[in-house]
């Protein structure tokens, strides 16, 4: 046989190992092809753009953002980015409902590429904090479903909802006024949740249709996608392209869920009261939802289509090969007996399930070429990722800035200074944080102060604010 035959039969050998090798690629290849989509490409191939890594994600409540919050923690691990985590006075969140400031955030995740714990939107403030390139990104939900969530899971914790006989959302939807205390510090839970999230005041008249109109505007104005929860990977497909990511870079398995028995339907009268409590959540929802499907159509209805589907079969093959063929069985959260894997929830009323994974992870991860932590990390709630993150970037931060050796001791100042001017000299307390207040009109801090040239290097290690109760989304 001639070489130049032996060459082609060696190529064509190659070329049908490749395919076989990559399973579906070639047919999701063909597929594009025929319906003028784009080929998927991965990184590092030529003429994509890098990977956008400077992203601020709003974590708002009972969105699906907690499984948001995951699928941005493993990329910044994977590509040794340093995610902003909130001091231990502070719990998982940046001292919520204060208004976000830059002294709720740990020294040693400092300086960040991104930010995804729950906080109030202060643009300001998180403008001196991140990089000047940084995208934001949040999640809004249809605000009846959001708000019957939110019912649920803050029912013995939110005042304005303890209140209520037997616990009856069609009692509160009826009065709400005679529940609801807009001064109370968890009122946030009870009213336009959503708006108080984003740094809106959540108790501005239904009448005021000049506020809904400029507090939508400027929402859109500050942020670069705002994801719907109902179309979540509709959500991620656009937020891969905004960011040049790939597609193993937007898988997710769905964290900090309810039981399906303990969620409930909504007549639609329930419904349109829900939807007029919460006037300005739904006024934002109808505006980005809309939004979302324009720039859904400007790519291509049928090519969305296509990638949501290499999206799904993507997670089978990840949550396959992690778990041995099928996502790791539901379990509530008494039931799992790995405390790393124990999802929290906020009264024993509410039952929040998590996942149990297999007694041999270790060995069929590794059979598919993942790890073990990789796995792990997939069904990590979030109080334990939050915690699992703030180790590792503080072991990384004093390897890179290990302590400098004490000064040589110096003269007390009592003996320089008269007693009179001693007073505070050696005692120094925080200022407190700002209080919850009802919002300034529009976004908290929404005024466009430049971020200093060296990014934020100052160091908290005390915040004159109680730590609120540990909540999930």
């Amino acid at each position: 046989m001639s070489q130049k035959k032996i060459f082609l039969v060696f190529i064509a050998i190659s070329t049908v190992s490749l395919l076989l090798h990559h399973g579906g690629h070639f047919s999701w290849t063909m597929e594009a092809l025929h319906l003028g989509c784009p080929v998927l490409r991965s990184h590092p191939s030529p003429g994509l753009k890098p990977k956008h890594t400077n992203v601020a994600f709003l974590k708002t409540h009972k969105t699906a953002s907690s499984t948001m919050q995951n699928l941005l923690f493993r990329f910044a691990e994977r590509n040794n980015l340093t995610v902003a985590l909130p001091v231990q006075n502070c719990g998982h969140m940046f001292c919520y409902p204060s208004a976000f400031s830059g002294r709720f955030v740990h020294p040693h995740t400092l300086p960040a590429n991104m930010v995804a714990s729950h906080m109030r939107f202060g643009r300001a403030e998180l403008r001196r904090l991140m990089p000047n390139d940084t995208l934001y990104v949040t999640i809004v939900r249809e605000p009846a479903s959001m708000f019957e969530s939110l019912f649920s899971y803050f029912n013995q914790y939110c005042q304005s909802f303890k209140r209520v006989p037997n616990g009856s959302l069609e009692a509160f939807l009826d009065e709400p006024w005679r529940y609801y205390r807009p001064e109370e510090k968890d009122s946030m839970y009870a009213r336009n949740t959503l708006t108080f999230d984003l740094g809106g005041d959540k108790d501005r008249a239904s009448g005021d249709a000049a506020y809904a109109r400029d507090f939508v505007a400027e929402v859109e104005r500050v942020f670069a996608l705002v994801m719907i929860a109902e179309h979540f990977d509709e959500s991620l497909v656009l937020l891969r392209h905004l960011l040049s990511w790939d597609l193993d870079d937007v898988l997710y398995l769905k964290l900090n869920m309810r039981t399906p028995g303990s969620k409930r339907g909504l007549t639609p009268a329930l419904a349109a009261k829900t939807r007029a409590w919460n006037h300005l959540d739904a006024r934002l929802y109808d505006h980005f939802n809309a939004s979302l499907w324009r720039r859904l159509e400007a790519l291509g209805t049928a090519c969305v289509a296509r990638e949501v589907r290499l999206l799904r079969r993507a997670q089978e093959r990840l949550t396959g090969g992690c778990f041995g063929g099928r996502p790791p069985p539901l379990r509530s959260a008494a039931q799992i007996k790995n405390k790393e894997l124990r999802p929290w929830k906020p009264s024993a009323q509410v039952d929040i399930v998590g996942y149990d994974p297999p007694v041999n992870l270790s060995r069929g991860a590794a059979a598919a070429g993942l790890t073990h932590e990789l796995c792990l990390r997939l069904i990590m709630p979030e109080l334990q990722y939050t915690r699992l993150l703030l180790r590792s970037q503080s072991l990384r931060y004093r390897h890179n800035y290990p302590l400098r050796p004490p000064p040589a001791p110096q003269q007390p100042l009592r003996s320089v200074l008269p007693r009179h001017q001693q007073v505070g000299v050696h005692r120094s307390q925080a200022p407190p944080p700002p209080a919850p207040g009802p919002g300034s009109g529009l976004l908290q801090g929404s005024t466009d102060s430049p971020r200093p040239a060296g990014g934020t290097q100052g160091r908290t290690t005390r915040v004159g604010l109680r730590a609120s109760q540990t909540q999930a989304s």
